[in-house]
């Protein structure tokens, strides 16, 4: 028979399984969603199904770089708490899941969790974390991944608040010293205070530039009903330009200038003159901690009395 999407995302929500071995289980018990829980349990992915469907919004972003520092890879792992996100056991997990994807070729989270453990190739990174769920006893997930490789320079990391912002940084240079990989090291930074959106305007999606200098235009029509074309075109650029100096990296003020007024590409510039060096900041990727996931809000007081009570 043949097996659909809602099975498949059912079977997931109530196992915590990968994508692939939900379809492949529904399709090995004929559809029977209790058989094909029965089948999960016995290949080992299955072991936390009763967890699955606590929220797990919690938990620590990661990152890893390569020794030689020609690639690195930022990971979220979600778990249901911030007592067990601080948890050291919890940590080395999630250490042992970025080593994975330092190395992996998998293109997305499934593939990845299919893919054998390295650790202990007897098993799939899911099976592993099914594994891991049960000791720790909270529900989690390897959320997402990325990857960047830097083969004319390097990949600069950067982990904040403990794991609540990962950032990882590729950086294009003919030089690489300690003032250059300092200067990354604070743009990384940079990039987690201020969540900048693209590296810089040439990776704005120029869907984007249309629909909003549509929206500033018709803003300022409403503001000076009577204004010329031209009064209009310049104050919609002006206000384009802001938005653009707040989302685009290299537009930013530069946080730590003395001045207040360096951009980030003028920092760089600045160190890049010093060391005579070429440099470009080629891409980025940050990830926050449990951003755009639901958090559950509960009292932790009940919480504890009702684990008491078990």
């Amino acid at each position: 028979m043949a097996i659909t999407a809602a099975q498949v995302k059912q079977l997931r929500d109530m196992t915590g399984a990968g994508m692939m071995a939900c379809k492949k289980a529904l399709a090995a018990a004929d559809g029977d969603m209790d058989k094909a829980v029965e089948v999960l349990r016995e290949q080992g992915l299955a072991g936390a199904e009763k967890k699955a469907g606590r929220i797990a919004a919690e938990g620590v972003s990661f990152t890893k770089v390569a020794d030689d520092r020609k690639s690195g890879v930022v990971v979220e792992v979600n778990a249901e708490t911030d007592f067990v996100a601080k948890n050291a056991k919890f940590q080395n997990y999630v250490n042992e899941v970025a080593a994975q994807a330092l190395t992996t070729t998998a293109q997305d989270i499934d593939a990845f969790l299919n893919e054998k453990w390295a650790l202990n190739p007897e098993r799939t990174v899911a099976q592993e974390l099914s594994e891991e769920i049960s000791i720790i006893g909270e529900n989690m997930h390897i959320r997402r991944f990325q990857k960047l490789v830097q083969n004319d320079g390097f990949v600069q990391d950067y982990v904040h608040a403990g794991g609540r912002i990962g950032v990882i940084l590729s950086v294009k240079s003919d030089v690489v010293n300690e003032a250059v990989e300092e200067m990354a090291k604070n743009v990384a930074m940079q990039i987690a205070a201020l969540n900048p959106k693209y590296t810089s305007r040439a990776e704005v999606d120029q869907d984007f530039l249309a629909k909003e200098t549509e929206i500033l235009t018709e803003a300022a029509r409403n503001e000076k009903p009577n204004a010329p074309e031209k009064v209009l075109n310049g104050m919609v650029m002006g206000r384009l330009n802001k938005e653009l100096k707040e989302i685009c990296l290299v537009d930013q003020v530069y946080v730590r200038a003395e001045d207040g007024k360096q951009t980030v590409q003028q920092y760089v510039d600045s160190v890049a003159k010093a060391q005579n060096a070429k440099i470009q900041l080629v891409t980025f990727v940050r990830f926050e901690t449990g951003e755009g996931l639901e958090k559950k809000n509960e009292n932790f007081a009940e919480e504890v009395a009702a684990q008491m009570k078990k």
